[in-house]
């Protein structure tokens, strides 16, 4: 099983101190969080794609491509790029670009993104959610399978037998479709031949198991033999103890939470709900080394995926927290992990 984690890199108050750092020292902090997974051996860091004042990345490739500099194992994805409400097109030459900095190392995870600030920012109607998702994939695609082009259009204006560059260094760029909670789009991502990521950050896991099915069925019935690749996707924190884990997380968490729960109406996040997601039949992957292995694995009982994510900062945490956090996660969960795997 391939091991890692991915960030929002959040510029939110610290809900302890109340201070905010700038964008320009989160995404430094950020680099040397990438620095640190990829010198740890872990095999994946992912940076998400925001447009609101709370999030310091709205250009993942940008960052990626300065960690790409300074790493020299670590696959570098997207987490997730709004593919929805960008220009396919300009998509795959950001990540060839990395892939050429990165000497083969780039992904892009694509989705259709939980927030909808992308849209009229970018001249995007929003009832063309959907819509705009599977053209915009069926484009890039297109575009990852031939170096010249020719396209209908639709939302997007047409192509005409125009070649996109330059070329990755891998023979296909790497392109994963995260899927929150619609079977619909495990259904495609299988029958596409496309590894999913399964985002799971509430309920209980095992309601999420019916996706992966949907996944590998669709794959089979399309006639790809292996199915697809799948990763689970969780929120969590690692420390030395659970109740550490518990006690420097939450209130980074629950404001967050909280926060994007008033503007949709979700009750607010109370202590017990955030220790109650930390158990092992929970969604949120918080504990210590311990507590962390043995989720994992009793995930891969109900999945038997191919990749972990761990997404360790929901909300801001203290610099030096999240770097130990990755060290543990690092150093202690991942060997485990894959000794217990290789046993099996």
């Amino acid at each position: 099983m391939e091991l890692g984690v991915y960030t929002f890199a959040e510029v939110t108050p610290d809900p302890v101190t109340g201070e905010t750092v700038s964008s320009e020292q989160r995404l430094r902090d950020l680099l040397e969080e990438i620095e640190l997974a990829d010198g740890l051996g872990l095999d994946v860091f992912g940076v998400g794609e925001h447009h609101r004042p709370d999030y310091a990345v709205s250009a993942p490739a940008v960052v990626l491509g300065a960690a790409a500099a300074r790493t020299e194992r670590i696959r570098l994805t997207s987490a997730v790029s709004v593919l929805s409400s960008d220009d396919p097109v300009r998509v795959f030459q950001d990540f060839a670009t990395l892939d050429l900095l990165s000497r083969g190392r780039a992904e892009i995870m694509v989705g259709r993104g939980s927030f909808i600030e992308s849209f009229p920012l970018f001249g995007y109607d929003l009832a063309d959610y959907d819509a705009l998702f599977a053209e915009h994939l069926a484009l890039l695609l297109r575009i990852r399978e031939s170096e010249r082009v020719t396209w209908p259009g639709g939302h997007r204006p047409p192509i005409d037998d125009r070649g996109v560059y330059p070329r990755p260094v891998q023979d296909q760029l790497p392109v994963w479709v995260a899927v929150g909670g619609t079977p619909e789009s495990a259904v495609r991502a299988g029958a596409l031949g496309l590894p999913m990521a399964l985002a799971i950050i509430g309920g209980r896991p095992e309601q999420f198991v019916p996706f992966a099915d949907l996944h590998r069925r669709a794959a089979r019935e399309a006639g790809h033999d292996p199915a697809p690749p799948l990763s689970i996707n969780s929120h969590g924190f690692v420390a030395d103890t659970r109740e550490e884990a518990i006690e420097i997380s939450y209130p980074a968490v629950s404001a967050t939470m909280n926060r994007i729960g008033a503007e949709r109406g979700w009750r607010p996040m109370a202590p017990q709900d955030y220790a109650a997601a930390a158990t092992l039949r929970g969604a949120n992957f918080v504990g210590s080394p311990k507590d962390l292995v043995d989720k994992i694995l009793y995930q891969h009982d109900l999945f038997r995926h191919d990749r972990f994510l761990l997404q360790l900062t929901v909300g801001t945490l203290p610099h030096d927290r999240v770097m130990r956090a990755i060290e543990l996660f690092a150093t202690e969960v991942a060997p485990r992990v894959r000794d217990a795997l290789a046993e099996a």
